[in-house]
C-alpha cells in the first residue's frame, strides 16, 4: 500500500490531526462507532441488571430516585462482585499506600544508580501525594465495578483548577456515556464521550467558549434544559500526542466548537478485563457467569413463590351450598360453617420441595462465587495465619490474576501513571524526567506485584541458610552488602535508609612495599590468617565487617595451620632424612 492521502480539505496545511480536527467528521465518525457498540449494550444492561443493579442505565439515561433491583431475587453476584472490586482496589492501587515507585533504568551505569535513586524516591512520594489527596480511591473503585461487570471501563484523569487540594481529578465514566475505537497498536486510545450539561455547567466546564445564540437563548429561558455535547480524543495522524474536540451535538448548531487542544497523553484511560479477537470492547467475569447467575435467580423466586403458598396454604371445599369463600377469613376465632355430610375447608398439600430446589441454589451460588473469585479472594476463615500461610495466600492470587493483571498494568496503570507525570511536570512540582524504561523505570509496588519479588526473596533466603550450613567456605562466597542491598529492593525499602555500594579500595605502592617486606617474616600460619583478613576487608569496600571479621578467620587459624606445624616438619626430623 501506498503512503495515505491528505485529505482534501486539509490538503497543504501542517495540522498534524488532519480531518479528525474537522467537527461534522468528529460527529460521523463517534455515530459510526456508537452504531457497532450498539450490539453490546443489550448484554451490558443484562449483566448490570443482576450483578450491579445501582449503576445499570447503558441503553437510557436514570431517573434520580427510581427503584433499581425490582428483577433481582438473588444477591450472590451483586455481593461478588464487591468483593472483587475491592479486592482489586486493595490488590493493585491500594490507598493511602505506595503502589508504584520510579528506579533508575537499564541504561543508566551502575555507578550513578545509587545517586539518582533517592531523587526517584522523592519524586514517586510527590505523585503518590497527589493520589491520596484526590478523588481516586472513590472513582477507581467505581471503574473496578464497571471493568468486572461490563468488561470494559474508562477513567479520566484531569488537571485540577491551581488552589485545590490535589493537582489530580478523576472521573469514572459510565459505560452508557463512553464509546471506544482501537488503535492499530490494539490500544484503546481513539475515546469518544457523550454527556448533557445544562447552560450554566457548559460555561463552567469550558469556560471562554463560543455558545451559538439559539443555545443560550434556549437555556436562558428554561435553565434546567440539558444539551448533549460530544468530546472526542484522537490520536494525531502524525507524530505524537492525541487531539481533543468538545463539539456541540445540536440540530441547530450541529458543529459548533465548545473547545478544543491537544495532549500528549490520553486523558481517558480505557481498559479491558480481557478481549475476545476481533472484538473491541472487553469481557467480563459477569458475562462467563451470567446463566448462573439468571438461573439462580429464577430459582430463588420460585422457592419464595412456593414459601408464599407454604406459609398461607392452598384451600379447597366442596360446592355444598352453604359455605361461602367470599366470607371466609382465616383469622383465630374463625367459625366456619358447613353441610351435613361435607368435609367443609381443607388444605391442599403444596407438590414443591424446598430441600430440591435448595440442593440446586447452593451448587448455583458456589459456582458464581467461584467465577467471581469470591471463594479465592475473599478473607480467609481463619483469623491468624502464619507466614507461609500468607506468602501462598499472595501466590494463589497472583496465579488466579496473573493474565488479567497483565492487561490492567498496562493499559491502566502504566498510561494512569504517565498521564500523572505529565501534569505535575507541566505544573512545575516535578523536575523534567521521561520514563520510557531505558533512562528512568516504572516500578509497581502493590500487594499483587509484589508477590513474585516476595518469592525470590524467599528462594534468596533458602540459598543463605544453605550456605550457612557449609560452614565459613559457604559463607565467603557471598558479598553480604549487595545481599542486603537485593533484598531491602525487593521489600520497597527507601534507598535513602540503605547504604550505596562503595568502590574497592586502592592500596598505595609504597603501603605494598612495606608489607613485602613484612610478610617475608611470617610464619605459613599467620600468612594465611593475614591473607583471610584482608580478603575479607576488601570484600566490604574497605569498611571493618561486624561479625564474619571475628568468626570466619578465626577456625582456619586455629585449625588448618595446625596440622602442618606439628606433622609436616616432624618427620623429617625424626626419619633420617626422609623427604
Amino acid at each position: 500500500m501506498g503512503k495515505p492521502k491528505t485529505p482534501p480539505d486539509r490538503a497543504g496545511t501542517d495540522d498534524p490531526a488532519g480531518g479528525d480536527r474537522d467537527p461534522a467528521r468528529l460527529l460521523q465518525r463517534y455515530r459510526k462507532a456508537k452504531d457497532r457498540r450498539a450490539l453490546w449494550e443489550a448484554h451490558w444492561q443484562e449483566c448490570y441488571d443482576y450483578a450491579l443493579p445501582l449503576r445499570d442505565a447503558v441503553i437510557n439515561q436514570p431517573t434520580p430516585g427510581e427503584k433499581k433491583g425490582d428483577r433481582l431475587f438473588d444477591g450472590t453476584a451483586a455481593d461478588a462482585v464487591d468483593q472483587l472490586a475491592a479486592s482489586l482496589l486493595s490488590e493493585l492501587t491500594p490507598p493511602w499506600a505506595q503502589w508504584f515507585g520510579l528506579a533508575a533504568g537499564p541504561d543508566v551505569d551502575a555507578a550513578e544508580r545509587d545517586t539518582i535513586a533517592a531523587g526517584l524516591d522523592t519524586v514517586a512520594a510527590v505523585l503518590q501525594s497527589h493520589f491520596d489527596r484526590s478523588n481516586f480511591a472513590v472513582e477507581m473503585h467505581q471503574c473496578y465495578l464497571d471493568v468486572v461487570t461490563g468488561g470494559t471501563a474508562s477513567l479520566l484523569l484531569e488537571e485540577a483548577r491551581p488552589g485545590e487540594p490535589s493537582a489530580f481529578r478523576f472521573t469514572a465514566v459510565p459505560l452508557a456515556q463512553v464509546v471506544l475505537e482501537e488503535g492499530a497498536e490494539g490500544r484503546l486510545d481513539v475515546s469518544f464521550r457523550r454527556t448533557e450539561l445544562t447552560l450554566a455547567a457548559i460555561e463552567a466546564r469550558f469556560p471562554g467558549a463560543e455558545i451559538p445564540d439559539s443555545l443560550a437563548r434556549r437555556g436562558a429561558e428554561d435553565p434546567d434544559a440539558r444539551f448533549a455535547i460530544v468530546e472526542a480524543v484522537v490520536p494525531v495522524r502524525r507524530g505524537h500526542g492525541y487531539h481533543y474536540a468538545a463539539v456541540l451535538e445540536d440540530e441547530d448548531n450541529d458543529q459548533a466548537v465548545l473547545a478544543e487542544g491537544r495532549f500528549g497523553d490520553t486523558p481517558f484511560i480505557n481498559f479491558r478485563w480481557l478481549k475476545a479477537p476481533g472484538e473491541v470492547y472487553g469481557r467480563s467475569p459477569v458475562m462467563k457467569a451470567l446463566p448462573d447467575i439468571k438461573t439462580a435467580n429464577k430459582v430463588v423466586e420460585l422457592v419464595l413463590k412456593n414459601a408464599t403458598i407454604a406459609v398461607t396454604g392452598i384451600w379447597q371445599a366442596d360446592d355444598d351450598g352453604v359455605l361461602n369463600p367470599a366470607n371466609i377469613k382465616l383469622v383465630p376465632g374463625t367459625i366456619i360453617p358447613k353441610a351435613v355430610g361435607s368435609a367443609g375447608l381443607q388444605p391442599l398439600q403444596a407438590p414443591g420441595r424446598f430441600d430440591t430446589s435448595q440442593l440446586v441454589l447452593d451448587d448455583l451460588r458456589a459456582r458464581i462465587r467461584h467465577a467471581l473469585l469470591a471463594d479465592k479472594l475473599g478473607q480467609p476463615d481463619a483469623p491468624r495465619m502464619t507466614a507461609t500461610e500468607v506468602l501462598e495466600r499472595s501466590t494463589e492470587m497472583a496465579r488466579l490474576l496473573g493474565a488479567t493483571y497483565g492487561r490492567l498494568q498496562s493499559e491502566l496503570l502504566t498510561p494512569l501513571v504517565r498521564r500523572a507525570i505529565a501534569i505535575l511536570r507541566r505544573r512545575g512540582e516535578i523536575p523534567e524526567l521521561l520514563v520510557d524504561g531505558r533512562l528512568i523505570d516504572l516500578q509497581y509496588k502493590s500487594p499483587l506485584a509484589q508477590s513474585q519479588s516476595q518469592r525470590d526473596a524467599k528462594n534468596l533466603m533458602t540459598w543463605l541458610g544453605a550456605l550457612a550450613q557449609l560452614g565459613p567456605s559457604g559463607m565467603q562466597s557471598i558479598d553480604a552488602a549487595a545481599a542486603a542491598r537485593w533484598l531491602g529492593r525487593a521489600f520497597n525499602v527507601p534507598a535513602e535508609v540503605m547504604i550505596p555500594a562503595s568502590p574497592l579500595v586502592a592500596l598505595d605502592p609504597a603501603l605494598l612495599a612495606q608489607a613485602d617486606a613484612m610478610l617475608s617474616h611470617l610464619d605459613p600460619a599467620q600468612m594465611q590468617q593475614l591473607a583471610l583478613g584482608i580478603g575479607t576487608l576488601i570484600g566490604h569496600g574497605g569498611n571493618p565487617p561486624a561479625q564474619p571479621a571475628t568468626r570466619m578467620p578465626a577456625q582456619p587459624a586455629t585449625q588448618m595451620p595446625a596440622q602442618p606445624a606439628t606433622q609436616m616438619p616432624a618427620q623429617p626430623a625424626g626419619g633420617g632424612g626422609h623427604v
